[in-house]
Protein backbone atom coordinates (compact mmCIF):
# COMPACT_ATOMS: atom_id res chain seq x y z
CA UNK A 1 0.00 0.00 0.00
CA UNK A 2 1.23 3.30 -1.09
CA UNK A 3 0.71 6.22 1.86
CA UNK A 4 1.87 10.02 1.57
CA UNK A 5 2.52 11.54 4.96
CA UNK A 6 1.84 15.56 4.74
CA UNK A 7 4.10 17.08 7.17
CA UNK A 8 4.22 20.97 8.15
CA UNK A 9 5.44 23.23 11.07
CA UNK A 10 2.86 23.47 13.91
CA UNK A 11 0.70 26.76 14.22
CA UNK A 12 2.14 29.30 16.04
CA UNK A 13 5.79 28.37 14.65
CA UNK A 14 7.73 30.43 12.93
CA UNK A 15 8.00 29.47 9.05
CA UNK A 16 11.07 31.70 7.73
CA UNK A 17 10.50 29.37 4.67
CA UNK A 18 6.69 30.09 4.08
CA UNK A 19 7.49 33.87 4.86
CA UNK A 20 10.54 33.82 1.94
CA UNK A 21 8.03 32.33 -0.15
CA UNK A 22 5.03 34.60 0.79
CA UNK A 23 7.85 37.87 0.30
CA UNK A 24 8.77 36.30 -3.63
CA UNK A 25 5.64 35.81 -4.74
CA UNK A 26 4.78 39.79 -3.23
CA UNK A 27 7.58 41.21 -5.42
CA UNK A 28 6.25 38.96 -8.22
CA UNK A 29 3.08 41.16 -8.13
CA UNK A 30 0.73 38.24 -6.61
CA UNK A 31 -0.46 40.60 -4.14
CA UNK A 32 -2.83 39.13 -1.18
CA UNK A 33 -1.61 35.87 -1.26
CA UNK A 34 -1.07 35.90 2.79
CA UNK A 35 0.37 33.10 5.50
CA UNK A 36 2.15 30.62 3.37
CA UNK A 37 3.60 27.72 4.89
CA UNK A 38 5.87 25.29 3.58
CA UNK A 39 6.54 21.63 4.17
CA UNK A 40 7.13 18.37 2.82
CA UNK A 41 5.77 15.41 1.55
CA UNK A 42 7.22 12.16 2.54
CA UNK A 43 5.44 8.97 0.04
CA UNK A 44 6.09 5.33 0.38
CA UNK A 45 5.10 2.05 -0.30
CA UNK A 46 4.41 0.02 2.85
CA UNK A 47 4.29 -3.72 3.30
CA UNK A 48 0.76 -3.77 4.65
CA UNK A 49 -2.74 -4.40 2.94
CA UNK A 50 -5.24 -3.32 6.18
CA UNK A 51 -4.71 1.10 6.03
CA UNK A 52 -5.49 1.34 9.84
CA UNK A 53 -2.88 -1.03 10.23
CA UNK A 54 -0.74 0.96 7.85
CA UNK A 55 -1.02 4.03 9.44
CA UNK A 56 -0.59 2.93 13.22
CA UNK A 57 2.86 1.80 11.23
CA UNK A 58 3.54 4.92 9.86
CA UNK A 59 2.71 7.13 12.99
CA UNK A 60 5.44 5.27 14.60
CA UNK A 61 7.88 5.92 11.90
CA UNK A 62 6.64 9.64 11.89
CA UNK A 63 7.09 9.78 15.93
CA UNK A 64 10.39 7.90 15.80
CA UNK A 65 11.98 9.28 12.63
CA UNK A 66 10.53 11.42 10.32
CA UNK A 67 8.52 13.95 12.03
CA UNK A 68 9.83 16.53 14.93
CA UNK A 69 6.93 15.75 17.16
CA UNK A 70 7.75 19.20 19.29
CA UNK A 71 7.42 21.32 15.57
CA UNK A 72 5.61 19.65 13.56
CA UNK A 73 2.31 18.08 12.65
CA UNK A 74 1.33 15.66 9.56
CA UNK A 75 -1.70 13.45 8.59
CA UNK A 76 -1.03 10.43 6.53
CA UNK A 77 -3.75 9.66 3.56
CA UNK A 78 -3.91 6.52 1.28
CA UNK A 79 -2.27 7.35 -2.23
CA UNK A 80 -4.99 5.50 -4.81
Amino acid sequence: MRVRVYVRLKEGVLDVQGKAVQNSLTSHGYEGIEHVRVGKIIESDVPENNFDKATQQVTELCNKLLVNPIIEDFDIKRVE
